[in-house]
């Protein structure tokens, strides 16, 4: 006898019979792209009353034989604690920082522009994806004249960058890298530097808006001058200061995040004076821990702010936390 199909074995033949043809059809699905691009590299924050945007210039690979003051063996192990992979070189970060004071626009550093290569040169696309123009610009505060610091005020044509803006240099600094003398004195690779400098601060100069400044002379409302020689003769952090908060952008008072807080005695290549830019960090790090500042790095990874911390015989770097613009604290 034939018994008549119940409402339940009409879905239960529905479902077998879908089954089989929904595989292949899965199967047969294209794979999706992969999005090959990051995200515009800005960050902002307040400290106190002022606007604080970081700008990602890029990166650079270092060797780690370019930095110095401990074994080999130590430093492979300070890496390797914070996971950093070291094998083709250390990625190290390039940024710069636009603080907005409210009635100035002031912009630490340029990034290097095509100075260094294709990874590089990319202040002026995250300042205009940030919000802002390079005519909005009044103030540019050099922490020192290398090129993946100054480069940057030059666009793609070799015109000055920032149209409206004035640019301060320490005198130790440009008595350095803007002298011929010193120049004429240096390696035949240490020339290309001092050249790139020179070139990079002559738009300015020709304007009659490139300020030399001494210790102790008046810069832009709202700051200091916060001189810290030795990774070059004149180099100089910024102090910025709002409603009891302090921000400390520092420069390249570290190069390697990972081995420099935790050894304060290890240096770079690339610094002058070994024994000068070593003074200068550990002094600058006791500042930034006991004072609690806001720091700003050049080459901390992006966006390079943060606190210093004392831990056992060196220090620790805190990096901030992502999160909306707040004021109330």
């Amino acid at each position: 006898m034939i018994r008549p199909l119940t409402p339940r074995h009409v879905l239960l033949t529905a479902l077998a019979l879908a089954i089989p043809l929904a595989t292949p059809i899965a199967t047969l699905a294209a794979p999706v792209a992969k999005q090959q691009t990051q995200v515009p590299g800005f960050y902002r924050t307040a400290v106190g009353d002022l606007e604080i945007t970081a700008l990602y210039d890029g990166y650079v690979d270092l060797g780690t034989s370019l930095l110095k003051g401990a074994s080999a063996e130590d430093i492979q192990s300070l890496l390797a604690r914070m996971f950093v992979e070291s094998s083709k070189g250390v990625q190290t970060a390039v940024n710069a920082y636009l603080v907005n004071t409210g009635s100035h626009l002031v912009l630490v550093d340029t990034g290097a522009a095509k100075c260094f290569g294709p990874t590089l040169g990319g202040i002026l696309g995250n300042l205009k994806a940030a919000g802002y123009q390079p005519e909005q610009i009044d103030s540019v505060l050099l922490t020192h004249l290398h090129p993946d610091h100054a480069c940057g005020l030059l666009d793609a044509e070799g015109e000055a960058a920032f149209a409206n803006a004035t640019v301060f240099v320490s005198r130790d600094e440009a008595n350095y890298w803007l002298n011929p003398e010193v120049a004429a004195k240096a390696s035949e690779d240490g020339k290309k530097f001092f050249a790139m400098a020179q070139a990079a601060v002559a738009p300015y100069k020709a304007a009659s808006r490139l300020k030399v400044y001494a210790p102790g002379d008046s810069l832009v409302e709202g700051l200091v001058a916060a001189p810290s020689p030795g990774h070059t003769p004149g180099h100089t952090g910024y102090l910025f200061s709002s409603k009891g908060q302090s921000l400390l952008v520092w420069g390249d008072v570290v190069h390697s995040h990972a081995t420099q807080f935790a050894n304060p005695d290890i240096a770079i290549e690339f610094d002058v004076d070994n024994a000068k830019a070593i003074a200068s960090r550990k002094q600058v790090f006791d500042n930034a821990a006991k004072d609690k500042l806001w720091v700003a790095g050049a080459h901390l990874p992006f966006p390079g702010l943060g606190h210093v911390r004392r831990e056992n015989s060196g220090y620790a770097w805190v990096p901030a936390e992502y999160g909306p613009i707040r004021n109330d604290r």
